[in-house]
């Protein structure tokens, strides 16, 4: 991502979110602003000492963040789901 582009994002987005998620894609329709994002594919701190791997997204959810230029803003995030193979 455009250093510029991510400086933006960053200012509105909720802080840190971009530590964790990726922007996949944002559109405009007359419910308001729609921001896609999908968890980074990285092994959450709590499994990094286990051998494990993504197996796909958890259900889409959809949080109401604060207004834009008077239009609502909605994160449709989705999070890994982890398969643990074996501990250590």
């Amino acid at each position: 991502m455009d250093q510029n582009f991510r400086k933006l994002v960053e200012l509105l987005l909720p802080a840190g979110i971009l530590e964790y998620f990726d922007l996949i894609d944002s559109n405009q329709d007359k419910e308001g602003i729609h921001i896609y994002l999908e968890e980074k594919n990285s092994i959450p701190v709590e499994h990094q000492h286990k051998k494990a791997h993504s197996k796909g997204f958890f259900s889409e959810v959809v949080i109401q963040d604060f207004p834009i230029r008077n239009q609502r803003v909605m994160l449709h995030a989705k999070r890994r789901r982890w398969e643990v193979l074996e501990d250590g």
